[in-house]
């Protein structure tokens, strides 16, 4: 029986809910709107969620798989990180390399996610994502140390897509390395931290400049604007026009938006600090809206 029947059946068939794809897609649209809050409270990894969905659908489907497993693990790759809720501020928001304690505290998301979605009725959807993607093949990973074939396909791909966008994107500390840098490790390691055939797959789509697109991004099209004082922290909608403000995450600084020669906008220094509603983070609806719409056709095809 499929996943979305099988929901169905034990979930809107049995507890007097309301049955049919617009309460699933209302539950998945709830479950995404909490991971973009989570992701807001760490102002370095604005569009890591989206990057990282990306990136699993690219690699998902270039291991030939089908269209509602891509999409499933699409799902995912945005959801990954939910247990980044129970993480404190303070390691979140630290401006240099954790000490080993905040390593060891960071170490705990995947279970804490795990335990957010238990008893969700969409947990079996992306469970795997949430607790299983810092799995490595070597069985160092956490927090099961499974080895090889133990860990499924999504958590695989989802960890592929996981530390690649951590090596490209910038940190207080650190500027986010280039593309072929990035690959370059993840061929090292092929075998050790990461799955060798669908590693040697993901390095193939970043050398054809496949990945191009999403790296550095927060939406399609979208590059990630740059806070003079923070770095590139900017995250912007892609409903959001010419005379709107942005702030940034880390250092509350205000930015409007400009267009120029181009027709593009480009976030320009108030020298205002925005308000705590200014600042208070909003999920970007849009976006989620176009996700669940994008994955309803083909979830429920691999219900079937």
């Amino acid at each position: 029986m499929g996943l979305l029947n099988f929901l169905h059946r034990t979930l809107w068939g049995g507890a007097g809910l309301p049955s049919g794809g617009e309460t699933q897609a209302q539950l998945l649209a709830s479950l995404l709107a909490l991971a973009w809050v989570v992701e807001a409270r760490d102002p370095y990894t604005g569009g890591h969620l989206w990057r990282v969905s990306r990136f699993a659908e690219l690699l998902a489907r270039e291991a030939g798989l089908g269209e509602g497993e891509v999409a499933q693990i699409s799902l995912g790759g945005f959801l990954h990180d939910l247990g980044k809720i129970g993480m404190p501020d303070a390691i979140l928001n630290k401006r240099a390399s954790l000490s080993d304690d905040e390593y060891a505290v960071i170490r705990t998301h995947p279970e804490v996610g795990f335990r957010m979605l238990h008893g969700h009725p969409l947990a079996a959807l992306v469970g795997d994502a949430v607790r299983l993607h810092h799995e490595r093949p070597d069985g160092r990973g956490y927090p099961l140390g499974l080895k090889g074939g133990e860990i499924p396909p999504m958590a695989r791909i989802v960890g592929i897509g996981d530390a690649f966008d951590a090596m490209t994107s910038s940190r207080p500390y650190r500027v986010g390395m280039a593309v072929d840098e990035a690959l370059s490790i993840i061929e090292s390691n092929l075998g050790r931290q990461f799955d060798a055939e669908l590693g040697v797959r993901f390095i193939q789509l970043g050398r054809a400049g496949k990945l191009d697109h999403i790296v550095g991004h927060s939406d399609l099209g979208i590059p990630l604007q740059t806070c003079v004082m923070c770095g590139p922290t900017l995250v912007q909608r892609r409903d959001q026009r010419a005379g709107e403000c942005l702030y940034c995450r880390s250092c509350g600084g205000e930015y409007r938006l400009e267009a120029d020669a181009d027709g593009r906008l480009l976030a320009t220094p108030t020298g205002v600090r925005g308000s705590p509603a200014d600042l208070a983070p909003q999920a970007d609806e849009q976006l989620i809206g176009e996700l669940v719409q994008d994955s309803a056709r083909p979830l429920r095809q691999l219900a079937t």
